[in-house]
């Protein structure tokens, strides 16, 4: 049996493993231990620990070493507020890109209240759950330390509704967000919509008091699972991206607003729901740019019906492919961005061309954004101020915002 020694966390969490020049990947491991085990295609798969970190404490959940919802529960929670600052760190030095050290925020234990679930039917009923560690097998809950206890408390309704709807073939995907107005599902990969199904389901909905059950687009209840964003309330589409806590979210707002203080006319691009941009109209002008419809037609009926806030406008434009030009931008004296992983290196390049003053950028990927980050840097930005959002807990994803300003 061979032994290896882990020199570090890769970004993802899995340890690099060294023995005698080989190099390996292990799963669950720390940096400085000594863990045994054989290689197969580049992976120690299953690493017996030799030599313990004294970072390491043991897991708090009994579905720990299978599920792949969380890979550094093993890891005390100052090792792994560390690892991630680093990572955000190392992503920006790698690109020679300055920054300050960061505020840093961690989302508390049960506190994640959006969740993507999977579930499968079962001659005995249903599994819900996530999926074991590389694999296609569902894991299914009997606890969880990350997700809201509201959510927990519907693990039995949602695999009624998975034996229900679903055929024995057939893996349901399952968003599920909790809100002030109860939980919200939508379901997709399910059985045909059909009489018997619709009613079926609308009795489940009814008995469990959901806000809204969607079915593969095709809402089963009436009611409006409104979320507060500012001082609007906006009926999200269902499935639609959110931040996964609400301290999360609160956090990054909070970031936005400190970078953006004092601006009048701001342009939110990648904008969703209207995350920044109804709390942002409170101070300004936002004009809020989004690849779908859906989303930004949810927050505009929001901003229409709240009060006090400045204008709003919309517009549905995919960024990636038509980024907003310079001539568009020097309109606006700030910018919020907050682009999906892959990050937003057209629209990027268009803002250091235009010289807006100020931006506030939001990633969940510290890498994509550093990359994004040197063509500001090029063009006279530099980094004042830079936050580390983590709102998931155990898992190697990080957030951050940092303040740009021009020089």
């Amino acid at each position: 049996m061979m032994q290896w020694t882990i020199e570090r966390l890769g970004r993802k969490g899995d340890g690099v493993a060294l023995s005698d020049g080989a190099r390996a990947l292990a799963p669950l491991v720390l940096p400085g231990e000594v863990i045994e085990g054989e290689a197969h295609d580049g992976r120690v798969a299953a690493p017996r620990i030799v030599t313990p970190s004294p970072d390491r404490i043991r897991p708090i959940c009994g579905h720990y070493r299978a599920c792949g919802g969380c890979s550094l529960m093993h890891a005390t929670d100052a090792f792994t507020t560390a690892w991630k600052t680093n990572v955000v760190m190392t992503a920006l030095s790698a690109h020679a890109i300055a920054a300050p050290d960061p505020q840093v925020h961690v989302s508390p234990l049960n506190s994640r209240r959006r969740a993507v679930l999977s579930g499968r039917r079962t001659k005995k009923g249903a599994t819900v759950g996530f999926h074991a560690r590389a694999s296609d097998v569902i894991v299914d809950l009997a606890e969880c330390h990350v997700l809201r206890p509201q959510i927990m408390a519907a693990l039995p309704l949602l695999r009624r509704i998975v034996a229900t709807g679903a055929s024995r073939a057939a893996e349901l995907s399952l968003v599920v967000i909790h809100g002030p107005g109860g939980l919200d599902v939508a379901v997709r990969g399910g059985k045909p919509m059909e009489p018997t199904l619709f009613q079926a389901l609308a009795a489940l909905a009814d008995e469990g008091d959901l806000a809204r059950l969607d079915w593969d687009g095709q809402s089963i209840t009436r009611r409006a699972p409104a979320l507060p964003m500012g001082r609007g309330h906006v009926v999200p589409p269902p499935g639609a991206f959110l931040q996964a806590t609400e301290q999360g979210e609160a956090a990054l707002l909070n970031a936005v607003r400190t970078t953006l203080d004092g601006a009048l006319r701001v342009a939110d691009l990648f904008a969703g729901c209207g995350t920044f941009t109804l709390p942002l109209a409170e101070q300004a002008s936002v004009h809020a740019v989004e690849g779908l419809a859906a989303p930004l037609s949810a927050l505009d009926s929001a901003w229409r019906a709240a009060p006090g806030l400045n204008r709003v406008t919309t517009e549905v434009r995919d960024l990636a492919r038509r980024p907003l030009m310079p001539d568009e931008l020097v309109r606006f004296d700030a910018i919020v961005i907050d682009p999906p992983r892959t990050g937003a290196d057209a629209q990027m390049r268009q803002i250091a061309a235009a010289r807006v003053p100020v931006l506030a950028a939001v990633s969940c990927d510290p890498v994509s954004f550093a990359k994004d980050a040197r063509n500001l840097a090029d063009a006279g930005y530099t980094i004042d101020r830079l936050w580390v959002v983590d709102q998931f807990r155990f898992s190697p994803h990080v957030e951050l915002v940092a303040a740009l300003t021009l020089r």
